[in-house]
């Protein structure tokens, strides 16, 4: 008989002894103890379909982590919908991710048109709109729009770089430049014109719109117009295009080539690496095809991933960089919040990222967040392309700034 009391008593104990812990969990919607529901809206069809390779790695990448028991125990259910680069298809996959499927967040949406679309709506019902696929300015304004933070590095602070560049560089310049006819396109051009700080005036400006069919008229207009230096602000299809129309008409400025557009495989394969011969950008990721990494850490671990759970891609994509990378900060978020999975608490631990050197982002550059900077990557290299690769060069640069 004493046995059985001491049994129970001990057996009560243990349950108390548990009651803290369990007390201690605090889930929001999409959240049990065996799963994390995360939303994504991408570009699977439509102009800007290249992107769509982002989503389809986050996949794979959430998949390796599931076979390899989750985060913290509880696998990831990442739905994502087609929005093809539409902002009001947008909003509707954007409401159904939220109220429908009742995710815990939206990762990674595409694009920066789709982005404003839905910034007010994720904002209005407290929904993370986190690590948004776009470097728009704007993701940076905690004070306005809490639950929306951007990733990558903005496109404004990357035009000033550009434009630092091209007065050191080639200070009488005559700079011609096609922009996309959308908060994309127009960051950019504000990121150079603020840099050249008035020194230097464009010989022509020419929009075109994501619908249209090609950008050839508008590379033949800046061709004509005497320019040799190229501000090529387009998305991958229109990239591509205007290197190509460059190069049939014999029309050989510097040619500078925004980040986004960079991918070997999407652009400048289907270009033609003759024609894109010297072009110049930025980069923050590594470049699968540099062979200074072959020996690095980071870039093994990314290649046995490529190699195991996305082995029909070309390794040239440069969204297939992208895509890792931002699944793996994702997944530092998911284990910093522990068994506090309220929306609140991911909001929280995605702005207190701490020097987090991701796997393939350049050496030296670090992802760092505070709840007044929601900036998570600040900082690029410049690069030509020489090849069939791409080649890095000078000093990093922060917020247009040169730094050692």
């Amino acid at each position: 008989m004493r046995k059985t009391i001491a049994c129970a008593v001990l057996a009560l104990g243990a349950g108390l002894a548990l009651t803290p812990a369990a007390a201690q969990k605090a889930y929001g919607p999409g959240v049990t103890d065996t799963e994390i529901k995360i939303g994504n809206t991408n570009a699977y069809s439509g102009p800007a379909s290249a992107y769509s390779l982002m989503a389809k790695v986050q996949a794979a990448y959430f998949k390796m982590l599931n076979e390899n028991g989750g985060i913290n125990g509880r696998k990831i259910n990442f739905v994502s919908y087609d929005d093809a680069y539409s902002p009001p298809k947008t909003v509707e996959q954007t409401r159904k991710l939220v109220e429908g499927d009742e995710v815990l967040l939206v990762f990674n949406p595409l694009g920066t048109a789709p982005n404003s679309a839905t910034q007010k709506y994720f904002n209005a019902r407290k929904v993370p709109q986190l690590f948004v696929g776009t470097g728009a300015h704007k993701w940076n304004d905690p004070k306005n729009f809490p639950w929306t933070m951007g990733w990558q590095p903005s496109y404004h602070a990357e035009g000033m770089i550009y434009a630092k560049y091209i007065l050191a560089n080639k200070p009488a310049a005559k700079i011609a430049i096609l922009y996309q006819n959308d908060d994309f396109g127009k960051d950019y051009l504000k990121g150079m014109l603020d840099g050249l700080e008035g020194k230097i005036k464009p010989v022509l400006q020419l929009p075109y719109e994501v619908t249209d069919p090609t950008i050839e008229a508008q590379v033949a207009r800046l061709a004509s117009s005497g320019a040799d230096v190229f501000f090529d602000i387009a998305s991958p299809k229109f990239a591509a295009q205007a290197i190509k129309k460059a190069a049939e008409l014999n029309w050989k400025p510097m040619h500078i080539l925004v980040n986004t557009s960079i991918s070997v495989g999407a652009v400048l394969k289907p270009a033609g690496f003759e024609a894109a011969q010297g072009i110049i950008s930025t980069a923050y990721q590594k470049d699968a095809l540099d062979p200074q990494w072959k020996d690095d850490a980071g870039y093994k671990k990314w290649l046995a991933f490529v190699d195991k759970y996305v082995p029909d891609v070309d390794r040239s994509q440069i969204h297939l960089v992208y895509g890792y990378n931002t699944a793996q900060t994702l997944e530092h978020v998911l284990k910093m919040c522990g068994d506090n999975l309220t929306r609140e608490n991911v909001m929280k631990q995605a702005a207190s990222i701490k020097d987090l050197q991701l796997d393939m982002v350049l050496p030296g550059i670090k992802v760092n967040t505070s709840a007044e900077r929601f900036a998570p990557i600040n900082q690029e290299r410049m690069q030509t392309f020489k090849g069939d690769r791409w080649e890095l060069f000078g000093p990093v640069y922060e917020a247009g700034v040169a730094t050692h």
